[in-house]
């Protein structure tokens, strides 16, 4: 279920001699007593732990926020509010759900302003904050404690701020490199760790230090970090991507040497299985076990800053069309070119163009009229056909499929740019049977992901696969991609197809793309016109 790791944990052979050198930093930072300014004037008083909503049904999910508070809810995870759309002093730079011994709790969230300003959401309660106060430095996150229900707030300079929760020390009297950008609480509320821009990890209370990264060159300043369930580990990450696994943190891939269009700002996990990253516009990416539940909106009003994990319910809002509506995907078989003067269907809200009718080849003449048809449902498809290319391209290492198919999908993401078609759409990566493919299903999967790595990196938030059930699996093997699916199956019953899809690959063995199924062509005959229907789910 997780993406080809097209990168190598770049750290996992040098943790033991770094682990040598922070240890003395983090013990320094132990023995020295506590500034005063860091403790709230009231005195914490110690709170049952609250009871979790999570069960054996919920599904770890995420929540993102962006920096003018607006939050993003994915997965069913419930949404509390946020203050997107209201006046801050300060942008919003964190997030922290409500959490108890048993993990997120799923009732409520925090986000913290850089002023120090707290904002309480759902049945998170309000302890207080540093707003209106004087800040040595911004603040750059905030924790929750699972014991007793408050919360740690960070600044960049490693003051640590408690309100409800056991002050354990800080760096805030201490010289650091780099700043400290996040900062996470130990399962049972004991310790927090504190991370810095230059991947050092500073460990007080009961928290663990593993290893970290603060002695090492890294291509990139790391901007996130998340521990392991069971506190024994940790993963940070770098703003191009790259992973970093310690302790009992499993490295599961990462974005490490591809090309991004916005930098990789926050990362969350839920179990010790995979984990998520999400970058500056809200494109969430999934690896290991994590399930892919969508991304924030193409266009945003203000940057995500942060995310956190959440038991939700697996159920994900469309983010490509409204659930219910109807309508088309059109190809250059429904024109005459090169008039392009067609009648096309009306009374639609989908409309799925075709970019181009091969991999890196056949453009379609008539995207332009397409697309105006398609008006604000415009999403766009690449016919994927296999090839091979020596010129290598980011996040391939190398792979000459991978290159061909990054090939291709930058090929028509600059055709339909240059036809003045807004690129900036959903894309889908039409799978379908074709003499091209190769019986090497690995290297048929490579072409595919190639593209998959072209759109993301430049700067698509979803990028699906069209496919049909009894196809996919034939062409590509076992791959399984954290991505939306475009689901070909022509029953003439859009909604049932929703319904049934997951009960009938199960009972055919059919392993699909496992992120939600946003769309359904389920008929070539629509309407009785020689179009394709399609339903979203």
């Amino acid at each position: 279920m997780s993406l080809p790791p097209r990168s190598v944990p770049r750290l996992l052979s040098i943790v033991v001699t770094v682990a040598l050198t922070v240890t003395v930093a983090v013990d320094m930072a132990r023995s020295i007593p506590a500034p005063s300014r860091l403790h709230p004037a009231t005195t914490p008083t110690p709170t049952p732990a609250r009871a979790t909503l999570t069960s054996v049904q919920s599904v770890p999910s995420y929540y993102a926020v962006a920096s003018d508070g607006g939050v993003f809810a994915f997965g069913g995870l419930p949404f509390y509010g946020s203050m997107g759309g209201k006046p801050l002093d300060k942008p919003m730079v964190g997030i922290a759900p409500t959490t108890g011994l048993d993990g997120a709790t799923g009732g409520g969230y925090w986000t913290v302003a850089s002023d120090g300003g707290v904002f309480s959401f759902g049945n998170a309660a309000f302890h207080g904050s540093m707003g209106g106060k004087p800040l040595d430095q911004p603040m750059v996150g905030i924790a929750a404690d699972p014991a007793t229900g408050g919360y740690w707030t960070v600044a960049s300079d490693g003051g640590v701020f408690s309100f409800d929760a056991p002050f354990d020390g800080s760096l805030g009297n201490i010289h650091l490199n780099k700043p400290i950008i996040a900062m996470a609480s130990t399962p049972n509320g004991g310790g927090y760790w504190l991370f810095a821009s230059d991947g050092g990890v500073f460990a007080f209370g009961n928290a663990g230090f593993y290893g970290s990264a603060g002695n090492d060159h890294l291509a990139a300043p790391v901007v996130g970090a998340v521990p392991t369930p069971d506190g024994h580990g940790y993963w940070l990450v770098a703003s191009d991507g790259g992973v970093f696994s310690y302790g009992d943190a499993v490295f599961e891939g990462s974005l490490g040497g591809h090309a991004l269009k916005h930098p990789i700002v926050s990362m969350t996990a839920a179990d010790m299985g995979g984990y998520w990253l999400t970058d500056s516009n809200g494109a969430v990416t999934a690896f290991g076990d994590a399930g892919y539940f969508g991304s924030a909106p193409q266009h945003l009003d203000a940057p995500v800053v942060s995310m956190a994990d959440g038991p939700g319910t697996g159920v994900s809002p469309n983010e490509a069309y409204p659930s219910g509506s109807y309508g088309y995907d059109i190809s250059v078989w429904q024109e005459n070119p090169p008039t392009c003067t067609e009648t096309l269907p009306s009374g639609h809200i989908i409309g799925i163009v075709q970019a181009t009718g091969a991999a890196g080849a056949a453009p379609n003449p008539c995207v332009a009229q397409e697309a105006a048809w398609a008006g604000a449902g415009l999403n766009l498809y690449v016919y994927m056909t296999y090839g091979t290319s020596a010129v290598d391209e980011p996040g391939c290492n190398g792979d000459v499929a991978c290159n061909f198919g990054y090939q291709a999908a930058l090929y028509a993401y600059n055709y339909v740019q240059n036809q003045g078609v807004n690129p900036l759409v959903t894309w889908w990566l039409d799978v379908e049977s074709d003499p091209s493919w190769t019986a090497d299903t690995t290297e048929n999967m490579e072409d595919v992901q190639g593209a998959i790595n072209a759109l993301r990196g430049l700067g698509i938030n979803n990028v699906g696969i069209y496919t049909s059930p009894d196809n996919w699996n034939r062409i590509v093997g076992d791959y399984q991609p954290p991505v939306p699916l475009w689901l070909a199956w022509w029953t003439g019953n859009g909604p049932a197809n929703c319904q049934d899809i997951a009960g009938y690959a199960a009972s055919e063995g059919d392993l699909l793309p496992t992120g939600p199924v946003f769309v359904t062509q389920y008929s070539d005959d629509a309407n009785g016109q020689s179009v394709d229907g399609d339903y979203a789910c």
